[in-house]
């Protein structure tokens, strides 16, 4: 079976995830939208990266995307940013009969508990409207914290604590937006980046805790958080731009989920733009990049994941794995009731894009 699919955003998740749409043989590409004037009329397989002519012209506005009637759109249009804007893009595709399945806005992951009300009711009465169903996913938050930890505690008879980790070299990470904008690299430290204003933090990774109480069977009583920064030594460049001397270098944070006065449920991030910066923080298992998953209960695990590309390094592995989770999952959301789906509604997923043998 063929899925009519159409596509939002060509950034750094949107460009692999439209890759995997055009060399998937299970999808149809039926149009693509992008925000950047300069990328309108131009091909989808070049806005891609790829050395195919898809015939498929990227266009400016939703309406002209939702008249080439897809059964689903992919969307992954910056949402950091823009949460309201991404937020009414999708009400707009659910309320006129499209599944979405996509990277942002990332609080749709798991909004129960994380969201005010009117938000999820606004979604949920344009999948009702639509006949429609929405997952959003991603790495981290996504799969790293949701799907994987999930899998092993489903092994445990008790558990006593879960802790997701990120641990990232993110100098060749070039989305410059992110970098500097939302997390505040290479700022001085007396500034206040978005991602580190009160409550961002667990705006941003609570719906990633709460689901993950909800799949223990749990109910997370409080997210807390909190972070610590250092700065550059010195002056320096990353593939995003120049990292002055004292400016931010270096950030760890750590959301808590709390359960019963404790923290049951903690996600944190390690993030350095050079190796040898904080040699006292956790190192991750390979050079550049790794996550962990680290579960207390009986049994209890310590599980690296080490991502690799024969396309990039470990930033860009985990980028395209971010894609082909949202790509691979559209057959199950069209399958999927109506509504704001999640991690624990979907079915496992284990059909990749394309399956190859070695000649």
């Amino acid at each position: 079976m063929s899925f009519r699919v159409a596509h939002v955003g060509t950034g750094n998740v949107g460009r692999l995830a439209l890759a995997g749409l055009i060399d998937s043989p299970t999808y149809e590409l039926t149009g693509v939208c992008v925000s950047t004037e300069n990328k309108v009329g131009r091909d989808a397989g070049e806005l891609a990266g790829l050395d195919t002519i898809t015939g498929i012209t990227a266009v400016g506005d939703l309406d002209a995307l939702l008249a080439t009637e897809p059964d689903c759109v992919v969307y992954c249009a910056m949402g950091d940013i823009r949460l309201q804007g991404a937020m009414e893009d999708c009400r707009r595709l659910l309320a006129a009969g499209v599944d979405v399945v996509g990277s942002a806005p990332g609080m749709l992951q798991y909004p129960w508990q994380a969201l005010p009300a009117k938000y999820i009711d606004a979604v949920e009465a344009a999948t009702e409207q639509g006949n429609s169903s929405l997952f959003i996913t991603g790495v981290d938050p996504g799969f790293a914290n949701d799907l994987l930890p999930l899998a092993l505690t489903g092994t445990c008879q008790t558990v006593e604590r879960v802790r997701c980790t990120e641990i990232a070299d993110y100098a060749t990470y070039d989305g410059a937006t992110v970098m500097f904008d939302v997390m505040g690299f290479g700022k001085s430290l007396d500034e206040v980046p978005m991602l580190l204003r009160p409550g961002i933090l667990g705006l941003a990774w609570g719906p990633a805790i709460r689901q993950l109480g909800a799949g223990l069977g749990v109910t997370v009583d409080a997210v807390t958080e909190s972070y610590e920064r250092v700065p550059a030594p010195e002056a320096f460049d990353i593939a995003a731009g120049h990292i002055p001397a004292g400016g931010l270098a270096a950030l760890r944070f750590e959301v808590r989920g709390i359960v019963a006065g404790e923290p049951l449920i903690v996600i944190e991030h390690i993030t350095r733009l050079r190796e040898d910066l904080c040699p006292e923080w956790p190192q991750p298992a390979q050079s550049g990049g790794s996550y962990r998953v680290e579960i207390v209960g009986e049994p209890s695990y310590h599980v690296d994941i080490r991502p690799a590309s024969r396309k990039g390094d470990h930033n860009h592995a985990a980028i395209v794995a971010a894609a082909g989770r949202i790509v691979n999952s559209i057959p199950a959301v069209v399958a999927a009731p109506p509504g704001i789906r999640t991690t624990l509604d979907l079915p496992l997923i284990t059909r990749p894009g394309v399956v190859a043998t070695s000649a």
